[in-house]
């Protein structure tokens, strides 16, 4: 049975929105992301010390925090690379994702993005969204197979969200680094995923790169859960609503960029005076 509120009485996950449907949250409304007092421990080390986070529904939320904070071992967790030592991690009103895989998790609908591009740099931008939209197909047969139209249609529509539809056939491998971010974003795009991942997506990009990604993130909110791990704060003061700031593995501030840079924890451990 289903809570209306609180807890799946038969699991113990969380109940928000409606219940999953074959593997695949259906959330409308409320919390698509929960963690509750999750612990990784390395040789000794804590990573993650009793981490409690909440991400809504069509949310974009920024999280920041010094280097060894536990930003990384966090996105590890919810997409299953690592295993929590204790805690809950639920995705949606019932999918538990400590018991699942990394691919199965990427099923689910959660999509990560690393600092680093990865895309297929001897095939050109539209054949890189194929292969996304594709996904299901052994590459090398989607490329010799014809396009249906209504894959074509999706591309398009993805070229349009990036503002790549005048590289159609251009090399990956031969875009500026911003378009490579754009287009592995419109990749994950392609597998219309609930939540979005994104590792520290502005290293290395110049100030128009930077705008154009930042417009792209407000394209996508409201469409897709987004959590962006970043250090660019005044990249973080364009798109935020709401920061995280971790330190020593746990949330240690929450609120408006204003509300977190006026926590003087926060200004001592990470922001400096």
């Amino acid at each position: 049975m289903i809570a209306a509120s609180g807890t799946d009485t038969r699991s113990g996950a969380p109940a928000f929105g409606r219940v999953a449907l074959e593997g695949r949250v259906d959330v409308t409304h409320g919390v698509i992301l929960y963690l509750e007092d999750v612990s990784v421990s390395f040789d000794g080390f804590k990573a993650l010390n009793a981490l409690s986070l909440a991400i809504d529904d069509g949310e974009l939320r920024c999280v920041i925090g010094p280097n060894g904070a536990g930003k990384t071992t966090m996105m590890d967790v919810i997409t299953g690379k690592t295993r929590p030592d204790t805690g809950r991690v639920f995705f949606g009103q019932s999918i538990d994702l400590t018991r699942l895989r990394e691919a199965e998790i990427a099923q689910a609908g959660i999509g990560r993005k690393f600092q680093k591009p990865t895309v297929f740099e001897q095939h050109s931008v539209w054949e890189n969204l194929e292969l996304a939209v594709k996904a299901d197909r052994r590459w090398w047969r989607a490329l010799s197979m014809r396009t249906p139209a209504a894959t074509r249609r999706r591309i398009d529509e993805l070229l349009a969200t990036i503002r790549l539809e005048d590289q159609v056939t251009r090399p990956a491998g031969l875009l500026a680094h911003g378009q490579k971010q754009r287009l592995e974003i419109g990749m994950l795009l392609a597998q219309d995923p609930r939540l979005l991942l994104l590792d520290e997506p502005v290293a290395g990009m110049t100030d128009e790169e930077t705008e154009r990604l930042a417009e792209l993130l407000e394209t996508l909110r409201g469409r897709h859960s987004i959590v962006v791990v970043e250090h660019d704060m005044e990249f973080v003061a364009r798109i935020a609503r709401r920061v995280t700031v971790l330190h020593e593995g746990r949330v240690l501030a929450e609120g408006s960029l204003d509300e977190v840079k006026a926590n003087d924890a926060v200004v001592e451990v990470y922001l400096g005076r």
